[in-house]
């Protein structure tokens, strides 16, 4: 039985639970944490580096940072929660003052064109620029304006060009 002590190997008596009561074991290597919650808790403490050397760079107002910072920042697969900023304007800014293009701004929902109905991600462009749900997909649905048979003619034309063989001379 002097087998244990000669080796330097010591049984515990009972095995640890992990400290967060996941219902894993841990082990005193990980802080009495099973290996998942030990990773997790060194993804927090680096998210927390990041992020606070980060908010005192920009408190500092410098932009150049350390490019281990960087470089470990990147390294790391970071899920970042975004953070809502107020901007307060002034009362006399408006959206004709600002410039914006209609364009930029935030576009209702994806709707048919002929019934208005609306489609998503579903919907159905035509030949003639529309976008059309699935009852209104097809030409003869939503009377499009699209010539179908001159288009057809062109293509074809294109696919096969006129040959014409050369005259030969009689003799």
């Amino acid at each position: 039985m002097e087998a244990p002590n000669e080796t330097g190997y010591q049984a515990s008596e009972a095995p640890i639970l992990c400290i967060n009561n996941c219902g894993f074991f841990g082990s005193a290597a990980t802080m009495n944490m099973c290996s998942k919650c030990h990773k997790e808790m060194i993804l927090k403490q680096e998210q927390a580096k990041f992020a606070a050397s980060s908010f005192e760079n920009i408190v500092n107002g410098s932009s150049s940072s350390n490019e281990k910072e960087v470089l470990s920042a990147k390294a790391i697969d970071i899920q970042t929660v975004p953070v809502e900023v107020k901007v307060i304007s002034a009362p006399a800014a408006t959206d004709s003052t600002l410039g914006e293009s209609p364009e930029m701004k935030a576009k209702g929902p994806i709707r048919c064109t002929t019934c208005r109905k609306r489609v998503g991600l579903t919907g159905f462009h035509c030949r003639c620029g529309n976008l059309f749900c699935g009852l209104h997909r097809y030409s003869d649905k939503h009377e499009c304006p699209f010539d179908y048979q001159s288009a057809g003619r062109e293509a074809i034309a294109k696919a096969n060009p006129v040959v014409k063989a050369e005259k030969l001379d009689k003799i």
